[in-house]
C-alpha cells in the first residue's frame, strides 16, 4: 500500500516508528540508543542513493502447478524447466528475503485467465461467482501482486467472465489502450503508482503504466466488438507517460502485452502494431524499463535507445507459463529532493530449481484435483491411435477428426440456401504431440489436440479466395528444390510461421509443391473431382480466431457469414464422441492434399 514520506522527528520517535513499520530498523540499528543525549539528536542523514526491484511474470495462462492436463503428468522438458506460478511464489519470496519487502515490486504482463484446462474448467465448467474465486486470482492474491496488465487472452471468455476476474484481484488490471467503445474512456485503469518507502527520506514514486494487444479487436471481435477498442501502444504511451512524470514518478515502468520486434501478425489488418514494445521504448521518452509479454520468448535484458532522449530503456520478457521470472534492479539517487536512476539492470531466473509455494498448494490444491477428475472422464472409446506427429507435413486422420466436427457442426446450421454451396473445413496442427489412444478416450485426450477456446464459423469464400487462402498457408514451408531430400526437422518454417497458423484444408483436393516459389505452390485443386473454378462460392468452416483476421490469412476476415456459433470447437468434438460412443477414423479419414516437389510426392 501506498505510504506517506517519513516526517522529520526525534531520536525516540525514529526508532520507536521503525519496531513498528520495520522499514527503518537497519538505519536505526546502526546509531545506536539509550542515552538522553540520544533522543535530542538530529534525524539520521537522508541516503544518497537506495535500490529497488521490479519482478515481472507474464503469459501464465493459469498455470498454478508444475503439472500439463493434457497429459495428466507433470511437465516433461529436455532442458529441466517447469512451469506453474506456484513454483515463481517461492522465487519471489526469496528476492523479497533478500532484498527487504519494501524493496520488491511483483508485475504481471497479462495473458492470466486462459490457456489450461484448470481455466476453461472456472470459465465454462463451473464459472466463477462472487463467491467462487479463480484460482489465479487466489494464487496472484496470496503472492502480493502490485499491478497486471490485460494480456488478449484476458477477453477469450467475454467481459463478463473478465470482470467476474476483475474484482476478484488485490491488484489492478491496467489497460491504457482498452477503451470504452462509446465514450473512448480507458475501461480500465491505465496505471498505478506505488511508492517506496525510505527512511529519512521522501518517498520513491513508481509509475507503473499497463499497455495490452490492438489485436483484441480481431481476435476476439466477436466479444468486444461494440464494447470496446484498442488503439497502439505507442500512441497511448504519448498520453500517459508525461502524465505520469507530471504526478511526480521518479521511475516509469511499463508493462507491455505486446512483443519487440515491431511485427504484427495479421499484416496490415490493423493500424496498429501487434508487437511493439520496442517502438514505444524508441518513440515515447520518459520510459524507464518495460516488462515485455506476448510472444512467449525469453529475452533476458535489452535495451533500446529512445530517439529524441537518447535515454537507455531497459526491457526484459520472462518467456511464459512460469518458465522464468525477469528481475529488473535499480539504483536510484538523490538529487536536489527527487529521485533519478543511476543504473538499471535485468535478468531472468529460472523458478526449477525450486519447491512449490506450500501454501498455494494448500490453497488450490482441491480445485486442481477437481480439474484433474474433470479432464481424465471418459466420453468414448475410439479405434484406433490417433496421433498428430506427421500432422505439419502429412494428411493424418487426427487432423480429419477436427475438419469432420467443423463441417457436420456448420452443415446442420447452413439456412437452405447456402446449403447448396459445396462446404469445406480449415484447421491448423496445434500440437504435434497430441495423440488419442485406442481405447477409453477422456476429455483431455481431446483438449490436447484442440487446445485453444475457439468457436465455429461458417464463412464463404470464392475458388479464387480459396486459392489465396492455400497459398498462404503453404508459406508454412521452406523451399526445397527437386531432387534434394526433405528433413522434417527443418522443413517447416514455424519460426517465424508457427503451426498454430498453419492451414490444411478438407473437402478440396490439392497437392503443396515445396519446389516452387511462395505463392505459386498450390497445384491441381479440385472439389468433387472438378478443377475448382475461381468464381466457385464455397462455405467455409473456419474458427473465430482465423474468421476475424488472425495469423493475417487474406480474404477470410471480410468474407460473408453463413454460420457463427459462441460453442467451442473442443467441446463440440467431445459432444461428438459422446454421442457416437466411438470414434473411428475410416468414418471421416480422407487423405486430400500431399506435398510435392515438382509432382513427385514427398512423403
Amino acid at each position: 500500500m501506498p505510504v506517506s514520506p517519513v516526517p522529520p522527528m526525534n531520536r525516540r520517535e525514529f526508532v520507536q516508528k521503525s519496531a513498528v513499520t520495520g522499514a527503518a530498523v537497519a538505519v536505526a540499528g546502526t546509531v545506536g540508543v539509550g542515552t538522553a543525549e540520544a533522543a535530542d539528536r538530529e534525524p539520521p542523514k537522508a541516503p544518497r542513493t537506495w535500490t529497488f526491484s521490479i519482478l515481472g511474470t507474464t503469459d501464465l495462462h493459469s498455470h498454478v502447478f508444475d503439472w500439463d492436463y493434457y497429459k495428466d503428468a507433470a511437465y516433461s522438458d529436455a532442458k529441466g524447466n517447469s512451469v506453474g506460478v506456484a513454483r515463481v511464489a517461492t522465487l519471489v519470496k526469496q528476492q523479497r528475503e533478500a532484498k527487504g519487502e519494501d524493496h520488491v515490486l511483483l508485475v504481471d504482463a497479462g495473458d492470466i485467465i486462459q490457456g489450461t484446462s484448470l481455466a476453461y474448467y472456472f470459465a465454462r465448467v463451473d464459472p466463477i461467482t462472487d463467491g467462487a474465486r479463480h484460482p489465479m486470482a487466489v494464487a496472484m492474491n496470496h503472492m502480493r501482486y502490485d499491478a497486471a496488465a490485460l494480456g488478449n487472452h484476458e477477453f477469450n471468455y467475454g467481459i463478463d467472465v473478465l470482470r467476474k476476474f476483475e474484482k476478484q484481484c488485490r491488484f489492478p488490471l491496467l489497460g491504457a489502450n482498452a477503451l470504452d467503445a462509446k465514450t473512448l474512456r480507458p475501461a480500465f485503469p491505465p496505471y498505478t503508482v506505488k511508492k517506496i518507502r525510505v527512511p529519512g527520506a521522501p518517498d520513491i514514486k513508481v509509475g507503473i503504466l499497463g499497455l495490452t494487444n490492438p489485436g483484441i479487436a480481431i481476435w476476439d471481435k466477436d466479444n468486444v466488438s461494440g464494447k470496446m477498442v484498442f488503439p497502439g501502444l505507442v500512441e497511448q504511451a504519448r498520453k500517459y507517460v508525461p502524465r505520469l512524470r507530471a504526478l511526480g514518478c521518479d521511475v516509469v515502468f511499463l508493462t507491455d502485452h505486446s512483443g519487440l520486434d515491431g511485427s504484427s501478425s495479421y499484416g496490415d489488418a490493423l493500424p496498429y502494431v501487434e508487437n511493439a514494445s520496442n517502438l514505444v521504448a524508441e518513440q515515447v521518452p520518459g520510459i524507464d524499463a518495460i516488462l515485455v509479454g506476448h510472444t512467449h520468448v525469453e529475452v533476458p535484458s535489452y535495451t533500446v535507445k529512445n530517439a529524441e532522449t537518447g535515454e537507455e530503456v531497459l526491457l526484459s520478457e520472462p518467456y511464459c507459463w512460469g518458465y522464468r521470472l525477469s528481475v529488473f534492479d535499480f539504483e536510484v539517487e538523490l538529487e536536489h529532493g527527487r529521485w533519478k536512476v543511476v543504473s538499471k539492470t535485468a535478468q531472468t531466473l529460472n523458478p526449477h530449481t525450486v519447491d512449490e509455494d506450500p501454501e498455494i498448494k494448500r490453497l488450490l490444491e482441491a480445485d486442481h484435483e477437481l480439474v484433474v477428475a474433470y479432464v481424465n472422464t471418459a466420453v468414448g472409446t475410439c479405434t484406433a491411435d490417433l496421433s498428430a506427429a506427421e500432422s505439419c507435413w502429412k494428411d493424418v486422420p487426427i487432423m480429419d477428426f477436427i475438419h469432420e466436427v467443423q463441417m457436420e457442426t456448420v452443415k446442420a446450421g447452413l439456412s437452405t440456401a447456402d446449403a447448396a454451396l459445396p462446404l469445406i473445413s480449415v484447421a491448423a496442427p496445434f500440437s504435434r504431440t497430441a495423440d488419442i489412444p485406442a481405447g477409453a478416450v477422456t476429455i483431455k485426450d481431446i483438449a490436447g489436440l484442440y487446445i485453444y477456446d475457439n468457436t465455429l464459423y461458417g464463412k464463404k469464400l470464392t475458388g479464387a479466395q480459396l486459392r489465396d487462402y492455400l497459398e498462404y498457408a503453404a508459406k508454412y514451408y521452406h523451399q526445397v528444390p527437386a531432387g534434394t531430400a526433405v528433413d522434417t526437422a527443418t522443413l517447416t518454417n514455424a519460426n517465424s510461421f508457427w503451426d498454430y497458423m498453419y492451414d490444411t484444408a478438407a473437402g478440396v483436393d490439392y497437392e503443396i509443391d515445396i519446389a516452387a516459389a511462395e505463392g505459386s505452390r498450390i497445384k491441381n485443386l479440385t472439389y468433387d473431382g472438378a478443377a475448382v473454378a475461381d468464381d466457385q462460392v464455397f462455405v467455409v468452416a473456419v474458427n473465430n480466431y482465423r474468421a476475424n483476421g488472425g495469423s493475417g490469412y487474406p480474404h477470410i476476415a471480410s468474407a460473408a457469414i453463413a454460420y457463427s456459433s459462441t460453442n467451442e470447437i473442443r467441446q463440440l468434438m467431445i459432444d461428438y464422441v459422446t454421442a457416437r460412443g466411438t470414434l473411428n477414423p475410416a468414418d471421416f479419414a480422407v487423405t486430400n492434399w500431399r506435398l510435392t516437389q515438382a509432382g513427385t510426392a514427398v512423403f
